[in-house]
């Protein structure tokens, strides 16, 4: 993606955010020289790769397969490992008018994927084969505002605004917005997405930027050029 086109997206997707009346940390308006002069005290948002995030999966085609990721607070992964301490995370995202997020699942993050405002939001489920990867024909059971629901392969949920699916380990899914854009707020345990995120299709998770302009506010994929 052209970082002129990141600036863009940055600019569009601050005004969506404020348009719903939810309002982000300090943080999220710094600049670049901002964060490289507040980089020690914010240290553990460094880490914990809390900020923007916005990917085309490496494809090259936001409008058709992309998100918008903003990362508020994200735990240790230390504190994970021995049950006690920051076990969670928590996300703001945007998905467009049918721009596909596409199918994946996480080894280790259960969540909570909460439509906050906008159109509704469509997600596709399957479930896992007895080592954890896709299988076409299985389903499984979610928690949709609390409430069991089983599924069967390639269920699509209907979430209006307001409404949630809790998604387990296993749980595949891909969602995308339907009659709009959507606000997607996320709740979980510690996030990696470094190493936690198994897609069905060969994929990345991030995308590869081209420098045509400088930067407003960085992505977490610019911090280890940026800020080390």
């Amino acid at each position: 993606m052209k970082r002129s086109r990141i600036n863009d997206i940055l600019a569009d997707s601050r005004a969506f955010i404020a348009q719903h009346g939810f309002v982000l940390p300090p943080f999220a308006d710094w600049s670049p020289e901002e964060f490289v002069a507040r980089k020690t005290a914010a240290k553990h948002l460094i880490d914990a790769r809390c900020g923007w995030d916005i990917t085309d999966y490496g494809e090259g085609r936001f409008d058709e397969m992309g998100l918008v990721l903003f990362t508020l607070r994200n735990g240790r992964l230390a504190d994970l490992n021995a049950g006690k301490g920051m076990c969670y995370a928590e996300k703001l995202l945007i998905s467009k008018e049918n721009q596909l997020s596409p199918m994946h699942t996480h080894f280790l993050k259960a969540e909570d994927i909460i439509n906050r405002g906008g159109a509704n939001l469509i997600v596709e489920l399957y479930g896992s084969d007895d080592a954890g990867g896709f299988d076409e024909n299985a389903g499984g059971t979610v928690f949709c505002d609390g409430v069991a629901r089983d599924y069967g392969p390639g269920t699509r949920l209907c979430l209006a605004p307001g409404q949630s699916v809790t998604l387990m380990p296993g749980d595949w899914h891909a969602f995308w917005g339907e009659g709009g854009d959507v606000l997607i707020g996320e709740v979980s345990t510690v996030n990696d997405d470094e190493t936690d995120n198994i897609f069905r299709a060969p994929i990345g998770r991030f995308s590869d930027v081209e420098e045509d302009a400088d930067p407003v506010h960085l992505l977490v994929s610019d911090y280890a050029e940026h800020l080390s």
